[in-house]
């Protein structure tokens, strides 16, 4: 496991070109002069990259089509980890800030067309990302993907961008089709919780040896039996389904500490700015400045309020 590595093409083309593409993106909006692109973005969607290329390159893809158990763990790393990674690097506002302007346009046009309002809608993007692991357990797609060379690679891809079809909408770092309170985020991603937990059960104490026949036909004369290593893959599957929602939970509360910050900065702005004017409108007509309005405190010119204060 810790040394063995296998070659994966589709993915490492993918991702190198992924790669050269974000950081020609990144200089171009650096020498554009606008937004400072952040580190800690850059950081986070090549992190992404290099863990797609160590799910199917290293160790864990040598064994991914013999043990259940490196499937499964492979299932969680591709489906949570790698697109949370890679939303994170915010991709496709990277996209935007370097393209030219009639480029924009289309690309925001496109972001706000009906099918990406359909597919961001909190309902769908969730099952995107709850309903492909019972699906490949529980239907022939599972044993496709272990006994098909095409059907792995199939796998590979598919795991990614459906979990990038999730977690695109919910951190709402990029421009998306459809906005909603991140607390809502925040229940669905105790639902999937509830529905990891659910899978491992199932795949622990539910009696049924997935892909046995394909397993047996292997004849694998060492390692765990076929139902420990299945008991093994739920277990890995639950707990490591749990664990990496700590990092989305993370994430997705320090988005809503940021935009709260930025929307109490753009309220006082706002109060800033009625100040001004209105102290500006005082002093042409003479008038006491306390006088004004915009001096005085918010409270005592609400309707609901101010009759506790006599106003």
């Amino acid at each position: 496991m810790a040394t063995s590595w296998t070659f994966e093409p589709l993915v490492l083309a993918l991702s190198v070109l992924a790669g050269a593409w974000y950081l020609a993106a990144v200089r171009t909006v650096r020498r554009a002069g606008g937004e400072r692109w952040q580190p800690t973005r850059t950081a986070a969607f090549l992190g992404g990259l290099l863990l797609w290329i160590w799910c199917t390159c290293s160790g864990l893809g040598v064994y991914e089509r013999i043990l259940f158990t490196d499937r499964a763990v492979q299932v969680v790393l591709l489906l949570m980890v790698v697109p949370l990674l890679l939303a994170l690097g915010a991709p496709v506002s990277l996209l935007v800030a370097a393209s030219p302007q009639r480029r924009r346009e289309r690309i925001l046009r496109a972001l706000r067309s009906r099918p990406s309002k359909v597919l961001m809608f909190p309902a769908v993007s969730t099952a995107l990302l709850m309903a492909p692991p019972w699906l490949l357990y529980f239907t022939p797609w599972y044993e496709w993907s272990v006994s098909s060379g095409p059907g792995n690679v199939v796998l590979h891809l598919a795991l990614v961008l459906l979990g990038l079809a999730y977690f695109w909408p919910r951190l709402q770092l990029d421009p998306v089709g459809h906005e909603y309170p991140h607390l809502v985020g925040l229940f669905i991603t105790f639902a999937e919780v509830i529905f990891d937990a659910g899978l491992g059960i199932v795949l622990i104490y539910g009696g049924h040896l997935v892909a046995e026949h394909y397993y047996l036909a292997l004849g694998r004369p060492w390692g765990p039996s076929l139902a420990q290593d299945q008991t093994w893959g739920g277990n890995a599957f639950w707990v490591l389904g749990d664990l990496v929602g700590l990092p989305f939970l993370a994430a997705l509360v320090r988005r809503m500490v940021v935009q709260g910050r930025e929307e109490i900065k753009a309220v006082d702005a706002e109060l800033d700015a009625r100040f001004e004017e209105a102290a500006a409108q005082a002093r042409e007509e003479g008038r006491p400045v306390e006088e004004e309005a915009g001096m005085r405190p918010w409270w005592l010119d609400d309707p609901n309020l101010k009759h506790r204060y006599g106003g």
